[in-house]
């Protein structure tokens, strides 16, 4: 029986990977560092592959000139793996020192099958992560101007990542996720406003502003730098292009932002 490793199994997208492959009956190992598992560390990763034979992977965070998921792709291909799903971020082809392109490159030169994964946007910052403390107070404060990106649910994200880990027709494909409209921070603080009963508010703040308060809370002054000009670059929400990822991998649509609100306010995310 196939026996298929999740990295980040406790992450935003990974758990859910995992729910899905469980739920359909599947062999399923995850591995995060609240399991034993350590990227870092060279002397986890044998218990980690053992017997594996497909495996969804990742880079925890986005440090530039990173051999650890290149060197782990290697000795999980020598330790049988035979299918590889990577989750990547757009933009690796087109920027060279993209952070994650080394890594997604190992993934396509394994030898084995591969898919790659590369979503926009999650709807969860909402409401698991980077933004929830913003919304929860109230006022979201982010240099984005009256723009957005098309923001992708992190189940359509995980339906596809468990279907070319169990599915035929995915090797050697690339999808680009998005969902199915460009959404602004305005109306995605609106909505979830209307959603809870309580008003969330987005407020457009300097870029120069917003890298300061970035490097007063501990990010370096260069990782602040490029988070914010990932921010600038949705200021322009007619030019934001919408990805056909979720309709090719899993043959419908993605979900719409509004659904991932109701469903969120519904299970208390902004409680």
């Amino acid at each position: 029986m196939t026996k298929i490793l999740i990295l980040g199994g406790t992450g935003t997208v990974g758990r859910r990977v995992a729910q899905i492959l469980r739920a359909d009956g599947r062999d399923v190992r995850t591995a995060a560092r609240s399991s034993g598992f350590d990227l870092d560390d060279r002397s986890t990763w044998t218990a980690a592959l053992d017997g594996v034979t497909s495996a969804y992977v990742l880079k925890p965070d986005m440090q530039p000139n990173d051999d650890r998921l290149p060197n782990f792709v290697a000795e999980a291909v020598s330790a049988g793996v035979r299918r590889l799903v990577m989750l990547s971020a757009p933009g690796t082809d087109e920027n060279e020192h993209h952070p994650l392109r080394s890594a997604e490159l190992s993934v396509r030169g394994s030898g084995v099958e591969w898919t790659v994964v590369r979503p926009g946007w999650f709807a969860q910052n909402f409401s698991e992560s980077f933004w929830r403390p913003s919304i929860m107070e109230g006022t979201l404060a982010l240099p984005t101007g009256d723009g957005g990106p098309p923001f992708i649910d992190a189940d359509d994200i995980a339906e596809v990542a468990a279907a070319a880990l169990t599915g035929e027709g995915h090797n050697g494909q690339i999808y680009e996720l998005s969902g199915p409209r460009a959404v602004s921070f305005v109306e995605a603080t609106e909505l979830i406003s209307k959603a809870i009963g309580r008003t969330v508010r987005h407020v457009d703040i300097d870029p120069e502003e917003f890298v300061e308060l970035q490097v007063a809370e501990g990010l370096p002054r260069g990782a602040a730098q490029y988070m914010t000009q990932l921010y600038v670059n949705l200021r322009d929400i007619e030019n934001v292009e919408i990805a056909d990822g979720v309709q090719r991998a899993l043959g419908r649509p993605p979900r719409p932002f509004e659904e991932f609100v109701t469903k969120a306010a519904d299970a208390g995310a902004w409680a």
